[in-house]
């Protein structure tokens, strides 16, 4: 593939997981006995792109769906949410993954994921794609699922041998166990992966898995160990930890009615990156990230859900009014 050569570099490029989420309308209740869904794009790697699209970044996805009707609707809602398709390939022997949840608020919402043999977006090969062009990206964030199968592994250190460990070089520590064949593979490709990257983000449970540590001070100090040059460890209600070789910045958890937790890490890292790329404070911008994900929290979808920056800037005004 060859970039058109009057487009300046992404602000964002993502890799990763694209879908259709079927998430019940129902609360409370298993799938068996749920009787309405909701039908909603989803992916983390493409819900982190359309929250840097609500915050006016440039953004593209590198992915793949299915020749079916359900690629059809993740590729029309991917284009209506502002980001760019491009390197979204289709893959006619594939069927777009499909991936269903139950709602148990506030903190129990388990995923039951279809995508077997293969999802497409696992099946990404760099020889069809325009490595150059994604690895300019001002940011490149990817994801440890990303990690766990050929070709799409050997695709992701492609980018990164380009990019050279460029600053904003991001890696979701995104660890799902059903896309693995031990824990242990999985700490060896993030170890692997962690020396190619400039930012890591996770929560404490993919910290174990990546690192080996669950304490939020020794897991931040783990991953910087690896070279990172921005430690980020969520904590869910608690918070958020952040370290650099020079700072440590801890806030606390903003707190909201919670009516869907999924998709609330993809729009804390679609805010990390817009306070990333305006060279905000630290602790500015992991406040505004805190509210954005708080935000999608309160929202039963997950990519639809992704707040503007007017919005979080709005909560974070109404949160201070409040707590003088």
């Amino acid at each position: 593939m060859t970039r058109r050569p009057a487009d300046p570099p992404f602000d964002l490029v993502t890799i990763g997981r694209i879908g259709v989420d079927i998430y019940p309308l129902q609360d409370g209740v298993g799938l068996e006995d749920a009787e309405t869904f909701g039908k909603y794009l989803g992916g983390s790697a493409t819900n982190v792109a359309i929250a840097g699209a609500r915050h006016g970044l440039r953004t593209a996805v590198v992915t793949a769906t299915g020749a079916d009707p359900f690629g059809r609707f993740a590729r029309r809602e991917l284009v209506r949410l502002g980001v760019d398709d491009r390197f979204v390939r289709t893959m006619p022997e594939l069927k777009t993954p499909v991936t269903f949840c139950e709602i148990f608020p506030p903190d129990n919402f388990p995923l039951y994921f279809y995508r077997d043999p293969i999802a497409p977006d696992l099946a990404i090969d760099a020889a069809d794609l325009d490595v150059a062009a994604i690895s300019e990206a001002r940011i490149f964030w990817a994801t440890v699922t990303g990690l766990s199968r050929e070709p799409s592994r050997a695709t992701h250190h492609a980018v990164w041998t380009a990019r050279g460990r460029a600053p904003m070089t991001i890696l979701d520590l995104d660890y799902r166990p059903m896309f693995w064949p031990s824990p242990a593979q999985a700490t060896a490709e993030v170890g692997k992966a962690l020396e190619r990257v400039t930012v890591a983000v996770g929560n404490r449970e993919e910290c174990a898995i990546a690192v080996g540590e669950t304490d939020p001070h020794r897991a931040a100090d783990a991953l910087l160990a690896h070279g990172v040059e921005l430690a980020v460890v969520k904590q869910g209600p608690r918070g958020v930890l952040a370290k650099t070789a020079d700072e440590t910045v801890e806030i606390p958890g903003h707190r909201v009615k919670v009516v869907n937790g999924l998709g609330a890490g993809d729009g804390f890292g679609g805010a990390l990156c817009l306070g990333l790329l305006r060279g905000w404070p630290l602790e500015t911008i992991l406040r505004f990230a805190n509210v954005a994900g708080a935000s999608v929290a309160t929202r039963r979808e997950c990519s639809t859900a992704m707040p503007t920056t007017a919005e979080v800037e709005d909560a974070m005004e109404e949160f201070d009014r409040a707590h003088p």
